[in-house]
């Protein structure tokens, strides 16, 4: 007995039509729960890895340090090439996996380089800090907002970043949130040569005084009939003038730091990177997405937490939003759902006007029906819609369409021959399992595709 399932689908109307509303009601939950995102989340197969040594020239960097953090590299599984590139005090590296590297090993060999490099770091020179791994530095950033206030320090500034990155954190869908343009605290203690000179003053008393009060060293136990009473020494600095009020002893005088230098609070100069807003210096707060979550509605939730916040800053300060990955995600879905309505239109319009209005609306159902299959797929293998996903369904659209205008075609055909609408609407499939069986294929190879 062959079994052909268009003949099934066409006696047992009443399952087919329970079948044709279930999965039409199943692609639209996975329609609306899968995920939404601009582009598809790759594998990034490469690591980076700096080293500073300060006072190094770039040839000490290469032979001392880079070299043998490279050997100890070439240990790993899945090694494909190491690229440096050293300079006086600093050496950056970066590694490569092999382009064969399965996807779910390279986070167990990005483990195992962080392993080989932390063995190797207690073998290089002594005053060599690092090596800094960092395998996180391709994440996109889903959303930017500018926190800026004219005039406010910019310590204070980072400080109201920091609680507001903790804000953003509880947003369902936020990965991390990265602060940009942080510039470092520093105090500075500028002094003159020729002061220090006129007082006996040398530059290393003041280090070493520096060095030695600014020093947390455990001072142990008293042991009571009650809880253990720790006793700490009371020398490490927590203000500028604690700084500034250093003893320093030389030629057998006690001055203070104040007395033969000045010392100030200030930022890390020349600074790393600056960035501004509009003309003003601005701290950037960067949202990075979870992977497969919704962008619409993560742009949506960050939309909402990021307008209550701004509700809550001091006067002068704001906070702004820079881009917004979700309208780039909007504008794909639209793009989507635009050409499928006009792919379905004009097939029910010209299946109606050419083939009659019950068999255009056959040829149109089939559309949405496979299309909500995909989804389901879709949904259960974990993938989301992005322009890759969304590209390829709207390709698929025009075979979707030539495949079921095709069978119906051979359906009314068959029956404007006088065949039955069952045997019918069988014919294409069992004939079609004829032509391609493997006696006929192998004399006539050509024939079935």
């Amino acid at each position: 007995m062959n079994f052909n399932l268009s003949a099934i689908a066409v006696r047992e109307r009443a399952v087919t039509l329970f079948f044709i509303l279930l999965l039409a009601a199943a692609g639209v939950y996975a329609f609306v729960m899968l995920g939404r995102a601009e582009d598809p989340s790759f594998t990034i197969k490469t690591l980076t890895v700096t080293t500073v040594w300060p006072g190094a020239t770039a040839r000490e960097m290469q032979d001392l340090v880079a070299e043998p953090l490279e050997k100890r590299l070439q240990e790993l599984t899945w090694y494909d090439r190491v690229e440096t590139t050293t300079r006086p005090s600093y050496a950056y590296m970066t590694v490569t996996l092999k382009d064969s590297t399965p996807p779910s090993r390279v986070q167990e060999e990005f483990y195992q380089a962080r392993k080989k490099l932390g063995d190797e770091a207690r073998k290089l020179p002594s005053g060599v800090l690092g090596p800094f791994v960092n395998d996180e530095y391709s994440d996109v950033s889903f959303g930017l907002y500018a926190l800026k206030a004219k005039g406010m320090p910019m310590r204070e500034l980072a400080r109201q970043a920091e609680t507001i990155r903790q804000d953003l954190l509880h947003v369902p869908g936020v990965k991390k949130i990265n602060i940009l343009g942080e510039r470092p605290e520093q105090i500075f203690v500028e002094f003159s040569y020729a002061k220090l000179a006129t007082l006996g003053v040398s530059a290393q008393d003041i280090v070493a005084a520096l060095q030695r009060q600014n020093t947390v060293t455990p001072a142990g136990s008293i042991d009571t009939k009650g809880p253990q009473v720790f006793i700490r020494i009371d020398g490490a600095y927590d203000s500028v003038q604690a700084i500034a009020d250093t003893p320093i002893v030389a030629a057998g005088r006690t001055l203070k730091l104040s007395d033969v230098a000045e010392v100030r609070r200030g930022y890390e100069d020349p600074p790393t990177y600056l960035i501004r807003h509009q003309g003003e210096p601005t701290i950037m707060l960067a949202a990075v997405m979870q992977e497969g979550w919704d962008g619409l509605a993560l742009g949506k939730a960050l939309e909402e937490k990021s307008a209550a916040i701004a509700q809550t800053l001091p006067l002068g300060m704001t906070l702004a939003k820079v881009s917004d990955q979700a309208v780039n995600i909007t504008s794909a879905v639209d793009e989507f759902m635009m050409k499928f309505a006009m792919a379905l239109g004009v097939v029910l319009l010209v299946s109606l006007l050419s083939l009659g209005w019950r068999v255009g609306i056959v040829v149109a159902a089939a559309v949405p029906l496979t299309l909500a299959v995909v989804f389901l797929i879709m949904l259960e293998t974990g993938r989301f819609f992005d322009r890759i996903t969304l590209g390829a369904l709207i390709l698929a659209l025009g075979l979707l369409v030539d495949d079921a205008i095709i069978a119906i075609e051979v359906m009314v055909v068959k029956m404007e021959e006088g065949m039955d609408r069952i045997k019918a609407a069988a014919y294409h499939g069992a004939t079609l399992r004829r032509r391609c069986s493997p006696a006929r294929s192998s004399r006539s190879p050509g024939f079935c595709r």
